[in-house]
């Protein structure tokens, strides 16, 4: 019996998923090609997702926001992921920079920016520097106290979402450590610009920006949480938002997955359909299953992060599975299509692109590995009763 849901039902409530899936169809995925490759922020489609509500879909609702579960919003991002992982990475960054305010900032901060999020706010997580990669514990940019507040001086690097960005939140080092702080872009001292490295080759959503701070005064409640606890601080919400990126990189399985069987299915070669191969049924027979257990453990993550379980495991499990899948399927489906696998006016190279990009962005595999070993052994060296 074929499911009106195509290959892919939903797990979470239907009427969460079902307005994304086909926001995804009708609005997203024919300017998708276009997006990237022209590499450009989707304005316009970030706007339509606010009015969605899903930007701010996880926020208290005090502050404007939906109110929905984490796992609810896995449910949107994986849909709209489907369509175009550019724009969900749009979307991871707002959620970033919204839920390190969410979770550390103070009240003063929270009533003065998380508002702003479901009106469409476009914002950035400013955490890299030239050189230092994932290593964030001590950095070249240094904010100072003053008599009113901060002043920030330094340079971050290849910042995702950055050339349309209007607010940041970025990683600085004060006299007692990595603190996080609150960053609107129209702040006088800041500038942007583009490097030769401005550019990769998937995760296309407008071009990487250096972020340079020149003397950037802030007032105090700019300081999110605790002076010196911005690493701890960037590694939780990072953990939160691995789950939404594992989500971006099961809508591309899927979506490498659907377009290579619709393909397989019309065409014929020696009298059959590709697809009545068995050879080529092995193919999908796999990369079905491989979909739906990755799928199972990223609302599992969900579940974690709302539950305020394991869920420093179980996102970078969820991330970790995802990504590699997706390069996976990904590629299976540009073999199984032939030389139209390989055309430019296929959207295989794209998801391809997309794929391996997701592999490092977001938290590499060797981070993602090195997290969940931590909480092995964290887990399995615990005497009974400090457990």
């Amino acid at each position: 019996m074929s499911s009106p849901e195509g290959f892919w039902r939903y797990l979470v409530d239907e009427e969460v998923a079902r307005p994304a899936r086909q926001f995804a169809r009708d609005i997203v995925r024919p300017v998708a090609d276009e997006i990237d490759r022209q590499d450009t922020y989707p304005v316009d489609l970030v706007s339509q997702t606010a009015a969605q509500g899903w930007n701010a879909m996880t926020l208290p609702t005090r502050y404007g926001g939906g109110g929905a579960s984490m796992e609810e919003a896995l449910g949107v991002i994986e849909e709209l992921g489907a369509a175009s992982a550019s724009l969900g990475v749009c979307l991871i960054t707002i959620f970033q920079s919204s839920k390190i305010i969410e979770l550390f900032g103070s009240e003063s901060l929270k009533e003065r920016v998380l508002p702003r999020y479901a009106a469409g706010l476009r914002a950035s997580y400013a955490l890299t520097e030239g050189g230092r990669g994932s290593d964030i514990r001590s950095l070249d940019t240094k904010a100072l106290r003053t008599d009113t507040g901060w002043v920030i001086n330094g340079e971050k690097a290849f910042i995702t979402s950055g050339s349309a960005a209007e607010f940041l939140v970025v990683l600085a080092e004060t006299d007692i450590g990595v603190s996080t702080f609150a960053v609107d872009r129209d702040t006088p001292g800041i500038t942007t610009h583009e490097t030769e490295q401005a550019e990769t080759f998937g995760l296309r959503n407008g071009p990487h920006v250096n972020l340079v701070l020149n003397e950037v005064e802030l007032p105090e409640d700019a300081l999110i949480g605790v002076e010196g606890k911005g690493l701890r601080q960037a590694l939780i919400t990072l953990s939160n938002s691995r789950t939404l990126a594992a989500g971006i990189s099961l809508g591309i399985a899927r979506a490498a997955f659907d377009e290579a069987f619709e393909w397989v299915a019309d065409r014929t070669a020696f009298d059959e359909r590709v697809i009545d191969f068995q050879g080529i049924q092995w193919y999908f027979a796999e990369a079905s299953a491989e979909i739906d257990a990755a799928r199972l453990i990223s609302y599992q993550a969900a579940r974690d992060l709302d539950d305020d379980l394991d869920y420093q495991r179980t996102s970078s499990e969820a991330k970790l599975l995802a990504a590699a899948l997706a390069t996976k399927v990904a590629s299976m489906a540009v073999q199984v299509c032939g030389a139209h696998g390989t055309q430019v006016v296929a959207p295989f190279g794209r998801y391809l692109r997309d794929a391996k990009a997701y592999e490092i962005a977001g938290g590499s595999a060797e981070i993602l590995k090195n997290t969940i070993a931590k909480r092995l052994i964290d887990t399995g060296t615990t005497s009974p009763q400090q457990k």
